[in-house]
């Protein structure tokens, strides 16, 4: 079996570089569906200075403003961070932790690590979500119908936001949901939590 280091556009960057990066993939994905800032503000209800400050690199979003972007351009979050290319047929690919996409809200220290080295491969993406203590997610948009989520609790205690229902998960929980309607996640806790979640998408 053959095998590759992933490619990736953005690594693990930080600052300037990460909202550079951002910025250009949303500028390029809005000229692709042919949207004025004035268009995809409505879409997002995310005001046209700050789209315009996005694209241009002046301003890394928060999750939240970031997930409202890649939803109104149909996009998904890791496609707007910079995810690796897909794997060929029978080929293997390895993304070392160094490279991997990685998206931090410049409010919070919330990081979205994708580990995923081929995201998309079986409809699914894999990513590593950092909560520092006392930070929150805040509610963040619904995916489209079938879209799903399973997630498991690698360190600390999560609280998930789901439909009007809390859930608090420990270290070793697991759960499972559907993502077209709003959802959050949050660590009321005095340590930090971590945990993996693929996303997974019915086609």
């Amino acid at each position: 079996m053959v095998v590759e280091q992933a490619a990736n556009a953005t690594g693990t960057q930080d600052g300037d570089d990460l909202a550079g990066a951002f910025g250009v993939n949303v500028r390029r994905r809005r000229e692709e569906a042919g949207l004025t800032l004035e268009q995809l503000s409505l879409r997002s209800s995310v005001s046209r200075a700050m789209l315009s400050k996005v694209e241009r690199g002046e301003k890394s979003p928060t999750i939240g403003v970031a997930s409202r972007i890649a939803h109104a351009l149909d996009a998904s979050l890791s496609d707007l961070i910079g995810a690796p290319a897909g794997a060929a047929s029978g080929v293997a690919i390895v993304m070392r932790k160094n490279d991997r996409p990685v998206f931090r809200d410049p409010e919070t220290g919330f990081e979205r690590h994708m580990v995923s080295a081929a995201p998309g491969a079986g409809g699914a993406e894999m990513i590593v979500h950092y909560l520092p203590a006392q930070v929150s997610t805040g509610l963040l948009p619904a995916y489209p119908p079938g879209t799903e989520k399973q997630l498991v609790v690698l360190q600390g205690t999560l609280t998930v936001a789901l439909g009007g229902i809390t859930e608090t998960l420990d270290a070793g929980d697991s759960l499972f949901f559907q993502a077209d309607a709003d959802h959050g996640f949050a660590n009321r806790t005095n340590a930090p939590c971590e945990y993996i979640m693929v996303i997974s998408r019915r086609t």
